[in-house]
């Protein structure tokens, strides 16, 4: 069921690692680079909670509650990629990228909701940490497609607004990816049909005008957030530190590696593909593993203990000079991004209603998505009046985040009680 993972992760490895460089290439002011991502937090805010309620209340006999979503997100994301690295001019680019973050939010909430559903209690640590292992894997296939072309067929770019064609070929494979992945599960994975009161919830829905029925998600999006579990709240100061800290790694990974290593453009990003390469490596051979670790010292202190290594990376980074060196503290990361995506997603599901975990879902991914949009609109004034315009200096910024965020992990306490009498 997780394997259609690998298809919206390929999209978002090609996010973290290609679509800043190709800005750069395209004429982009490295100050720029956090609010030409704003799309990612825009769209993410708004798209992924709203399918996610809506997705709550849809039962289809013939495609299932949460399918229909994600795969149609899925095809969006796929011409997406095939028509990016065919970009023109910047503000083309900048412009793809909020149609593809719209279908990967569309695919990405609705998939998460799905796995939880099929699942029971037991099930769930195994579950989101066998998501984490496809989503490492995703990324690992797009990163090293990504450093793999460059040595094949690249070289170096001759002049700003010239995407070099060996990046062409790794957004060919991930459009392919993005739909043949999702199918898989689409074909393989039966929903499992609603209770007869779940289904009398959406009859009586699907009878409402359609004014209603457009106000519902709204309606259910704030609900949901007035009976928001304690531990919720807890995890988004969490988030509100993790997320803007991965946003500067992602944005600033490559400007860094210019400085400290002396490469092109070029050649920073094949060595940031392969930093991303290496960490999620580290992820797929260390997300089920984490399985155990959770269930004997608890998800609260492993996901803090990844958070604290993965704010240690970054503070190492920028004094290594040496592009092999260089890989060793992404194996920190990539544990840190394993814990990241398995174990705040377990703990979620166990205390959210199943009749709503669409739409809690969906309000997780809000957590996620309001942090990067406040980095993408202040990180570009601090970046230049207060870190000196220097990539060094943000990547140490994004360590000590990470460090807070460990810190603040240490109060995600769930509610035994509450826990048990939820169905």
């Amino acid at each position: 069921m997780n394997v259609g993972f690998l298809g919206i992760q390929f999209s978002f490895g090609l996010q973290q690692s290609a679509i800043n460089p190709i800005f750069l290439f395209l004429g982009a002011e490295e100050e720029m680079l956090p609010i030409l991502n704003i799309a990612g937090p825009v769209t993410g805010l708004i798209i992924q909670p709203i399918i996610g309620a809506i997705s709550d209340k849809t039962w289809s006999p013939k495609w299932g509650r949460r399918k229909p979503f994600f795969l149609i997100g899925a095809i969006i994301g796929s011409l997406c990629l095939f028509a990016f690295p065919l970009s023109p001019a910047l503000w083309f680019a900048v412009g793809l990228l909020w149609i593809l973050d719209v279908g990967n939010n569309m695919a990405m909430e609705p998939y998460r909701a799905f796995v939880g559903d099929k699942l029971p209690k037991k099930q769930l640590s195994m579950g989101y940490q066998m998501q984490s292992l496809f989503v490492g894997a995703g990324i690992v296939l797009a990163n090293a497609s990504i450093f793999l072309f460059q040595d094949w067929f690249g070289g170096a770019v001759d002049a700003v607004g010239s995407i070099p064609k060996w990046l062409y070929y790794s957004f060919f494979i991930g459009s392919v990816l993005s739909v043949a992945t999702i199918l898989w599960s689409v074909l393989k994975t039966p929903e499992i049909p609603p209770s007869e009161e779940e289904m009398e919830e959406i009859n009586s829905h699907k009878a409402l005008s359609f004014l209603e029925r457009f106000k519902m998600p709204f309606v259910e999006i704030s609900s949901a957030i007035k009976a928001m579990p304690l531990f919720m709240w807890k995890l988004s100061a969490v988030y509100l530190f993790q997320w803007y800290a991965l946003f500067v790694y992602w944005q600033y990974i490559t400007p860094m590696i210019q400085k400290t290593m002396g490469f092109d453009l070029s050649s920073a990003a094949a060595q940031a593909a392969k930093m991303s390469t290496t960490y999620n490596i580290a992820t797929i051979v260390v997300a089920l593993a984490l399985v155990p670790l959770t269930l004997k010292y608890g998800g609260k202190k492993i996901y803090a203990a990844s958070l604290f290594g993965s704010g240690i990376a970054l503070l190492s980074i920028p004094y290594i000079s040496d592009p092999i060196y260089v890989l060793f503290p992404m194996v920190l990361f990539g544990i840190g991004w394993a814990a990241m995506m398995g174990i705040p997603y377990t703990m979620v599901s166990k205390i959210v209603p199943q009749d709503r975990r669409g739409v809690y879902m969906g309000i997780l991914n809000m957590m996620i998505v309001i942090p990067m949009g406040i980095e993408t609109l202040t990180f570009g004034a601090i970046f230049k009046n207060f870190l000196g315009g220097d990539a060094i200096n943000a990547m140490l910024f994004g360590g000590v985040f990470f460090v807070i965020a460990a810190v603040l992990s240490f109060r995600l306490n769930i509610n035994e009680a509450e826990l048990d009498a939820l169905p």
